[in-house]
Parts: structure tokens; C-alpha cells; sequence
């Protein structure tokens, strides 16, 4: 009976993951392949690239690589509809499908026995996948797609045991890793010890790790808690407790420098869990993107010095854990706070806006266009004629055409 269950849940477990790819049809994303010469075969990837690109295309955005993504993109996706922006950035998503040897290449070491049975699946070669990824995929999507070097890992089960050997073994590749309710068990912890050692000998500041472990803590017992589960000895926590340990280990292991965070999600079920862990697990590692001063920034009695000088603040920031210029607020929220401020008669402050997405987006014909509106209310023509210029060189559209044709009216 115990066998019978165990194999009922690792069933269920994997079931998503393992799901055929013809059943998602990802909205706006893109079907692409790339023929591995590592694994010596063609693998499926969907790409999913910001709105916001169409109106500029020089755009350069982070990236998210997501393990099964045939599954997990979607999900992905819907989280940074809701929440980009003011919570994490506009990403790239990369979906790699795993819909065929994901055992084998998720797994990080041979083994013939698992729980006690023979096991008999091709497994242990996520050291060739972690090669295809770095050595492959990597490159041909920084060629061919608007991503910058900035990388996020999403994992889920055994996906989110290959995102923890990821950043052990080759933490260079991505900024942030998403380990997923992870199978951190397989090869009697084999991962855990690597792990331990990895912190205890390296340094992986700049690093961020989440991980996450479901409420299905034992199969059979309902009195295994959370505040019981790591004096258990059988196998059916053995999954628990692996997360558990290693969580520990990390908490434990300052010297590392590893931003983790640890979440138990007492409600939900390994099927269940990646949904509430892709969004908080974005929103952990992107904590420091995070709007900052909204309050001042709202007010209309915040002096203009303060907003540039929070402005600017944001704008460091975000350079220095990015690597590279990254505008700190949409062209959105600039252009609208400039023309509420105009509103409010706060033309000082509407200027200093305007300014900021010019700066932030020259490539731009919205922005330019605003800030042409800025100075025709100002009745300063010539200055509203030149930007009004620079939008329709942009867009060449008859729009800013006619725009330009009634300022010269206006100015006779």
C-alpha cells in the first residue's frame, strides 16, 4: 500500500510538468527551437517579450529562463501583468520545455533505486543541461531577442532541484534563483550536502535564492506538522525535510552572503504550489525594485528638489543591482505625473518630469510629443516645434505631422 501511494503522488506531482505541449496556446508568445549539439537533439522554446518593445525596439529587458515552461510560462506571464512595474521589472520570459527527458537532464546524479524500488528512467545529466543552457540557449537568445545579461531561474520539483545545482555549480549565470517546492531528496540529499559545502568555501553576494515547500508534509499522518516534521525518520517526509534542512543551512551560512528566502505554503500541494510561489518569489528577489517614497512622490506639496532627488535615488539603485542603466519609472508614470502637475499648475515640477522621459526614453515619439505640449501651453513655440520635430522624425506619422504644421500656425 505505502508503495502504491508513494507512486500515486509522484505521479500526480509530475503530472503538469509532463503535460503535452499542444494543449497551451501562450497569448503574444513566440514557438522557437534550438538545435543542441550537447544533447543532440532540437528542443522547444517560447519566448514571451514585453508590450512595451513595440514602441521601442532598442529596449534591452532582464530575462527570466523558466524550467517546463510549457507549463509555467502562462503563469509566469499573468504575475508580471499584475505586478510589473512597481513591484519587479518587465522581463523577457523564456520558456524551455521539458516535455521529454526532463528526468533526465532535471536530476543531478545516476541513481537505481529511489524509495526503496527499482529505478529504472534515465536520469543524472543535469550537468549536460546546465551546459546546453550556459554554453547554447543563452547565447542564441541574447542574439536573437531584446534581453540584457541580468537572468532569473524558475524552477518547479525537479526543476527547482536543477535551479539549486544551477546556483551552486555555476552561480555566474543568473542573478536569481526560484526553487520551487524543489526535490531536493533525490540521491539522499545529495544536493543539500553540495549546498552546505558550496556556502561554506564561496561567496554568493549578489545572489538570490527563494525556495518554497508545500503543506503535504506526509502522505499517511496527519499529525506531522511543520513544528514536528524534522523528527520524523521515514520516507514520506524525506521530501520535507530535505527543504527544511537546506533552508537552515543557508539561514545559517551568513559568511555566503546569499539573499534567501524561505516560504511554507501550509495550504497548498506540490500540483498547487507554483502559482503563489512565482509571485512571491518574484516579488522576494525583486524587493530592492520596489517604488520607494510613493507617499512624497504622490503629494503635491513635495518640493521639487525632493522628487529629483528621489528620482535620481531610484535611478542608482536600480543601476547598481542591475549592472547597467535601467530607467527607474515607466515612461507612463512620468508622462503622467507631468501632465497632472501641469494640471495642478505645478509647472516647475511638470517640466522636471517631462525632462525625465525624454532622458529616460529617447527613442521615444510619445514622450518627445508630451513634452511638446509642455511648451505649447507654455506658448513657447520654437521649443514646442523641435520636439514636436523630434517625435515625428521618430514615428513618421501623420500625427505628428499635423502637429507640427499647427504649431508653425500658432506661432505666425
Amino acid at each position: 500500500m505505502r508503495t502504491i501511494l508513494l507512486i500515486i503522488f509522484f505521479v500526480m506531482s509530475h503530472l503538469a510538468a509532463n503535460a503535452q505541449e499542444s494543449r497551451f496556446i501562450f497569448q503574444g508568445s513566440t514557438l522557437d527551437s534550438i538545435h543542441s549539439k550537447i544533447l543532440n537533439e532540437t528542443r522547444s522554446i517560447y519566448v514571451q517579450i514585453p508590450e512595451s518593445y513595440i514602441s521601442d525596439t532598442t529596449r534591452k529587458y532582464p530575462v527570466a529562463y523558466i524550467i517546463d515552461g510549457d507549463v509555467f510560462l502562462p503563469t509566469v506571464r499573468n504575475v508580471l501583468e499584475y505586478y510589473s512595474g512597481g513591484f519587479m521589472p518587465e522581463m523577457v520570459l523564456i520558456g524551455i520545455s521539458n516535455a521529454e527527458n526532463r528526468t533526465r537532464d532535471l536530476t543531478i546524479s545516476k541513481i537505481s533505486f529511489r524509495r526503496g524500488m527499482p529505478y529504472n528512467e534515465e536520469n543524472g545529466e543535469a550537468d549536460n543541461f546546465l551546459k546546453f543552457i550556459s554554453e547554447e540557449l543563452i547565447p542564441f537568445i541574447e542574439n536573437k531577442y531584446p534581453v540584457s545579461n541580468y537572468r532569473t531561474l524558475i524552477g518547479h520539483s525537479y526543476g527547482g532541484l536543477f535551479t539549486v545545482y544551477s546556483l551552486i555549480n555555476k552561480p555566474e549565470l543568473f542573478a536569481n534563483y526560484l526553487a520551487i517546492d524543489p526535490s531536493l531528496d533525490w540521491d539522499n540529499q545529495k544536493i543539500v550536502k553540495q549546498t552546505e559545502e558550496a556556502l561554506a568555501t564561496n561567496s554568493f553576494e549578489g545572489k538570490a535564492l527563494y525556495m518554497s515547500l508545500g503543506g503535504q508534509l506526509h502522505m499517511q499522518n496527519s499529525e506531522i506538522t511543520i513544528d514536528n516534521v524534522m523528527q520524523d525518520t521515514t520516507d514520506y517526509t524525506a521530501f520535507a525535510r530535505s527543504n527544511i534542512l537546506l533552508s537552515n543551512s543557508i539561514k545559517e551560512a551568513k559568511q555566503s552572503k546569499l539573499f534567501h528566502k524561505w516560504q511554507f505554503y501550509p495550504n497548498d500541494l506540490h500540483g498547487t504550489i507554483p502559482l503563489p510561489s512565482i509571485k512571491d518569489g518574484l516579488i522576494s528577489v525583486f524587493e530592492w525594485f520596489q517604488m520607494e517614497d510613493t507617499d512624497r512622490i504622490n503629494s503635491f506639496d513635495t518640493p521639487k528638489e525632493e522628487l529629483y532627488s528621489i528620482i535620481k535615488h531610484r535611478e542608482n539603485k536600480l543601476k547598481n543591482n542591475f549592472g547597467y542603466f535601467e530607467a527607474p519609472y515607466p515612461e507612463d508614470l512620468l508622462n503622467m505625473s507631468g501632465y497632472m502637475n501641469m494640471e495642478m499648475n505645478q509647472i516647475e515640477k511638470a517640466k522636471m518630469y517631462f525632462e525625465f522621459a525624454v532622458k529616460y526614453f529617447p527613442n521615444s515619439a510619445n514622450a518627445y510629443d508630451s513634452f511638446s505640449e509642455y511648451y505649447e501651453t507654455q506658448k513657447d513655440y520654437n521649443k514646442a516645434i523641435e520636439l514636436a520635430t523630434k517625435a515625428f522624425e521618430i514615428s513618421g506619422s501623420d500625427y505628428h505631422k499635423k502637429r507640427i504644421e499647427s504649431l508653425n500656425a500658432k506661432k505666425l
